[in-house]
């Protein structure tokens, strides 16, 4: 089984070093091409958890 990269070509990091394209971290970005394929699905539900909270709406904060 391969793993499929989830880059979307989107490649922007935010603050926290997290690319707001694919939600991966900038370290799980560059051990993609040697991480094992159990690993690299770990990485990818990591990714889909990070971009989830990325696009959540952020509450107005109070005046």
């Amino acid at each position: 089984m391969t793993v499929e990269s989830p880059c979307v070509g989107i490649c922007a990091l935010n603050p926290q070093s997290v690319c707001t394209g694919c939600g991966r971290t900038l370290a799980e970005i560059a051990e993609w091409s040697q991480a094992s394929d159990s690993r690299r699905q770990r990485v990818v539900e990591l990714a889909a958890a990070r971009r989830a909270e990325l696009s959540r709406p952020t509450s107005p904060r109070p005046t």
